[in-house]
Order: structure tokens, then C-alpha cells, then sequence
């Protein structure tokens, strides 16, 4: 009997299980008999682990030893979360690498971000077994589409510890996909919209019969319905302090009543137009000693003003998605809402209002993400062999080229998995060895891209430069998980890297990078101009000035020299007009002087 590999989708609010029974994907129940599972883990005075609702339940009576929203750690550096840390009730601390650990203090320990996700795998995993009757051991594990290398490979890593063999790492909406396209017979274009509690993805697919193409894919890796929830908290702190004059954002219990109280208001908000804040005996008065309380009335209108600033943040996406798949709003046949978040009423409105169509309500936003893991998960199986996925790469991956140049390898939304090559050369006479840096971003200038990784070819044969061929080729897997390697054509000599997660890209840098791109636009045309000119006027006057030494004066060779010189010291300032004017005024001004005379020797003997 064939082993069972199931799918997963590990939430940053609420995880889900699914199976494929027969030709359908099923959810699985946990032992609790709820369809979704809480992504919280809990220590106990008592020494228990808690998992789930349980870990959840007990959150307000332990808040520094309950540990959620953990997804929005996974894969990042201590360095690039400082804001997160203020948003959840436990301690988050750094250690000598940068690595994020989160403290325990009943049990006076750290634990990494994996370890807790890990927990949370493993008890879908046991649940499963369960219900199964059979030991789970292999998964397909779902990320948002936007997740970078390192948080990939956090996440196959939480997988590893809670004993599974992770076999594919899928994007959240193309998983939405496969799970809403799974008996569909005719082809449609289809948006994903997928506004989960912790990221926010946008994709756009062909789906249709047998192949499932992704064409492109965007989003924000730090937007999500905690973010909602945050919103609705800062107000209450700032109308409690504006009232009492106490500050309740360092009282942990309190806080995780408030945060509890802002979910809950958020969820109530999405059928009903006002609701009621109420939180009894919230703190004492540290003068009259007497208990305080909280009690505001929240309307869907102040609400919505409250997140507005969230809402303009989900436009950009869903227009650049539009454009990089070069299909227009009238050419979206389906638009699938994904992610509890998408229950709020004002982001539905605002998709609505974007793309001037109605919303396809037919799958649960909840739990279609792991459905669509699922059938992955049987793909993989060999249970379903008449579909094939093709996803894409959010990002361009390349090198760094002469003169800071980003040039690219593999553009951005190419299908994956993918392996390509470009062949460069050496930049320099004689040069024996060079420098692959490994680039992420949309930049012309390598310096604004995220680097990635760096490696050296040794043992280049010694020849002019331009003259050895090296070949560099990367290949992307189907989890988007990167391989560089640089062959020299003539001697054989070969390097690789495989590209580690603690290098990859920060959770702030890839949400703004098309973003940053598309405001410097202009800036980077102009930066690019200005290396290729000198790059080439470099090149130009180097080679030109060996040749003429043979056959000019000293004279005309300090005016050239002095030529190069100007120029080179122009190239350093960075000063597009300066050469303009005045490098391209000196070099006719050579080329007159040389033209009356020594010149014309000079034409006449080569």
C-alpha cells in the first residue's frame, strides 16, 4: 500500500490539514474536532506542552510562556524584525549570530521560530496519523509566494524537526488554485487574492484542463489580518492612556486581553456595523488602587478609517500582478478570495472597486490553500498524473557585472523550476580568477539589489580580457531554492554554490523592492548611462592609447593621457553632465590636434 503524503497549510493564525481521498482533497480534523488548528504553542507551570485551541485558550493567564503569530520570525534575522517585537506578548531576543530566539521564561529557555512552527506540524501530523490509521511522515508544505530563500528553508527545516520529509514547497495561491481549478474543464484566468493574518500574495494563473501556469505573482510578506487586529489594539491603548493616563502596551496580561479583544472586535465587525470593546478589571490604579476598565463602542466605520492605511497597501500588488501577466482587468475571468482576512468587508470592497468584478465566493478561504496542497501532494504521489503546475520566481535573480552593473539571469516571474546560463569574461588584462556575486532585486545598479551570495573562479587561463568565456548558470528548483555555478570554457575549471538561507532577503527589503525599482526608475536610467559611457570610453581610450604610443609625440601622449585622467576622475564623481560637457569637449579638442599632423602618420601606417 501506497504511503499517504499529505498537505499543509502552516498559517500564521490558524494551520490546516488535508488528505487526498479518491480523486478529492479532504480536510482533516484535528483531535479537537475543529476543521483549523491554532498556530500557538504553550509551556505550563505544570511542565505541559500545549498545541492549538488549548495553547490559545490559556493565552491571557500566560502570556509570556504562549508563543504565536511565530510565521512572521520564521526565516528572518534578529536585526529585521524590530517591529514585530513589539506586537506579541512573549520576549524575542537576538543571539551572537543574529538568530531570532524566543524566550521562555517558566522553563528558562530559548527556542527557535522552527522549533515552535515544528510543534504546531507535528500535531497536524499526529492528528492525521490518527484518522488515518498510518504513520504521516512526507508532506507538501505551503509559503506565501513572496517567502524568500531563507524562509523557505526555515520552513522545510520546522518540518525536518517535527520528523516530516518535506517533498515540495508550494506558494499559497497557486495551491488556492490547484484547489479551485481541480475539476474545471475549461481554461480561465484566474486572480488570487490571498490576505491571510500574517502575508498578503497576489497571483494571477491559466487554469484550465490539465496545466495550471502561473504568470505572475505579487504581494506584501508583512501584511495580514494581525496587522487589522494591531490597529484596532493601538487605538484602544491610546483612548485608555488619553483617559487614564496609564500605559498598558508593557502590562503583558492586559495587552493579550486587549489583542484577544481586537480580534474578536475585527471578526464581529465583518457581519455587524458597530460592536462593543468590553474588558472588566483591566488593571489597577496605581495611586487610588482601584480596578479599571475598558469599554468602547467600535463601529465598522471607525474601524475601516482605523485600517485605511492597510487597504492602500493591498492596491499596489494587485495592479503590478496585472501588468508583469500583461492581462488587463476585463481579461480576469475569476477573482478567488483566500485567507480569513478577506472576510472583512472593506477589502472586499476594494477589490471589487479595482477590478470592476464580481468576487467567486465558492471556495473557504480557510482551508482551500491546503485542499490545493493536497492535490499537490497527490501529484507528487502519483495519485493525480493528469495535471501539471508551472510556477514562478517573484523575483530576477543574476550577477554582478563591470561597472556595478545587475545583470540578469533568470527574470522575474519565469516558470520554475528553471535553469539558465549567460556567458561573461574577464574585465581586466591577465586576469586569473573572478568574482561571481549572486544578486536578488529589480535595480540595474548591483549595490541596490540584495546580495545573495558571493564564490571565486580560480585558475582562469591569463589572456586578454573579453577573451576567456565563462559560463554561469543558475538553477532554481521547484521549492524557488537557488544554485549557482561558473565554468571557464577553455581550461574546465568549475565552482558552485548553493545559496543558505541566513543570506537571503529580509522580510522589509522584498516587499518594497519593485516598488523602490519603480520610483528610481529615472535616478538608475541616468547611473546606468553614465557606467556603460565610461565603461566603454575606458575601454576605448585604453586600447586606443597602445596603439598610438607607438606612433605619436610626447606631446599628443600627455594630451591624451591627461585626456584619460579628466575623464577617469569625472567617472568617480559620478557626474553625468560633467562628462558630457566637458570629457566629450576634450576629446575632440585631442582628436582636432591629432588630426592636423600625426595623425594622418598614423592613419597612413595602419
Amino acid at each position: 500500500m501506497q504511503k499517504k503524503i499529505v498537505g499543509i497549510d502552516l498559517g500564521t493564525t490558524n494551520s490546516v490539514i488535508a488528505v487526498m481521498e479518491g480523486a478529492q482533497p479532504k480536510v482533516v480534523q484535528n483531535n479537537e474536532g475543529f476543521r483549523t488548528t491554532p498556530s500557538v504553542v504553550a509551556y505550563t507551570s505544570y511542565g505541559d506542552t500545549l498545541v492549538g485551541q488549548l495553547a490559545k485558550r490559556q493565552n491571557v493567564l500566560n502570556p509570556e510562556n504562549t508563543f504565536y503569530s511565530v510565521k512572521r520570525f520564521i526565516g528572518s534575522k534578529f536585526s529585521e524584525i524590530a517591529d514585530e517585537i513589539q506586537k506579541v506578548s512573549y520576549k524575542v531576543k537576538g543571539d551572537e549570530a543574529d538568530k531570532i530566539k524566543l524566550y521562555s521564561p517558566l522553563l528558562d529557555r530559548y527556542f527557535s521560530p522552527e522549533e515552535i512552527s515544528s510543534l504546531v506540524l507535528k500535531k497536524l501530523i499526529d492528528d492525521t496519523s490518527k484518522y488515518l490509521k498510518e504513520k504521516i511522515s512526507e508532506a507538501v508544505i505551503t509559503v506565501p509566494a513572496y517567502f524568500n530563500d531563507s524562509q523557505r528553508l526555515a520552513t522545510k527545516d520546522a518540518g525536518a524537526i517535527s520528523g516530516l520529509n518535506v517533498l515540495r514547497i508550494i506558494n499559497e495561491p497557486t495551491a488556492a488554485a490547484l484547489a479551485y481549478g481541480l475539476n474545471k474543464k475549461k481554461n480561465e484566468v484566474v486572480l488570487i487574492f490571498d490576505l491571510g493574518g500574517g502575508t498578503f500574495d497576489v497571483s494571477i494563473l491559466e487554469v484550465g484542463d490539465e496545466v495550471f501556469e502561473v504568470l505572475s505573482t505579487s504581494g506584501d510578506t508583512h501584511l495580514g489580518g494581525d496587522d487589522f487586529d494591531q490597529a484596532i489594539t493601538k487605538y484602544i491603548l491610546e483612548d485608555f492612556y488619553k483617559n487614564e493616563n496609564i500605559d498598558l502596551s508593557k502590562e503583558s496580561q492586559a495587552l493579550q486581553r486587549i489583542i484577544e479583544a481586537s480580534e474578536k472586535a475585527k471578526i464581529e465587525l465583518s457581519s455587524l456595523q458597530s460592536t462593543e470593546v468590553s474588558l472588566p478589571f483591566i488593571c489597577i490604579d496605581p495611586v487610588a488602587k482601584t480596578p479599571k476598565n475598558i469599554s468602547i463602542r467600535l463601529d465598522r466605520t471607525k474601524f475601516e478609517e482605523l485600517i485605511a492605511p492597510l487597504l492602500k497597501k493591498c492596491e499596489e500588488p494587485v495592479r503590478k500582478a496585472l501588468k508583469d501577466s500583461n492581462v488587463s482587468k476585463n481579461g480576469i475571468d475569476e477573482v478567488i478570495l483566500v485567507g480569513g482576512s478577506t472576510r472583512v468587508p472593506a477589502v472586499r470592497k476594494l477589490l471589487g472597486e479595482l477590478l470592476s468584478k464580481p468576487l467567486n465566493e465558492t471556495v473557504n478561504p480557510d482551508e482551500v490553500v491546503a485542499l490545493g496542497a493536497a492535490i499537490q501532494a497527490g501529484i507528487v504521489a502519483g495519485e493525480i498524473t493528469d495535471l501539471i503546475l508551472l510556477d514562478v520566481t517573484p523575483l530576477s535573480l543574476g550577477v554582478e557585472t563591470q561597472g556595478g552593473l545587475m545583470t540578469p539571469v533568470i527574470p522575474r516571474n519565469t516558470s520554475i523550476p528553471v535553469k539558465q546560463s549567460e556567458t561573461f569574461s574577464t574585465g581586466a588584462d591577465y586576469q586569473e580568477s573572478v568574482e561571481v556575486h549572486i544578486l536578488q532585486g529589480e535595480r540595474p545598479l548591483a549595490k541596490d539589489n540584495k546580495s545573495l551570495g558571493v564564490f571565486k573562479l580560480d585558475g582562469i587561463p591569463s589572456a586578454m580580457k573579453g577573451v576567456p568565456k565563462i559560463l554561469v548558470t543558475f538553477q532554481l528548483d521547484v521549492d524557488g531554492l537557488l544554485s549557482v555555478s561558473a565554468r571557464e570554457d577553455k581550461s574546465g575549471v568549475e565552482q558552485s554554490i548553493t545559496i543558505e538561507g541566513s543570506s537571503a532577503l529580509n522580510r522589509e527589503e522584498v516587499n518594497k523592492i519593485v516598488e523602490d525599482a519603480k520610483k528610481n526608475s529615472y535616478k538608475d536610467k541616468s547611473k546606468k548611462s553614465l557606467v556603460n559611457i565610461t565603461y566603454e570610453m575606458d575601454n576605448f581610450l585604453q586600447k586606443f592609447s597602445k596603439i598610438l604610443a607607438r606612433d605619436l609625440s610626447k606631446k599628443l601622449l600627455f594630451t591624451l593621457n591627461a585626456f584619460i585622467k579628466l575623464f577617469k576622475a569625472m567617472y568617480t564623481k559620478n557626474n553625468l553632465e560633467i562628462i558630457r560637457k566637458k570629457a566629450l569637449s576634450s576629446l575632440f579638442f585631442f582628436v582636432s590636434v591629432a588630426s592636423n599632423t600625426e595623425l594622418n602618420l598614423f592613419c597612413t601606417k595602419n
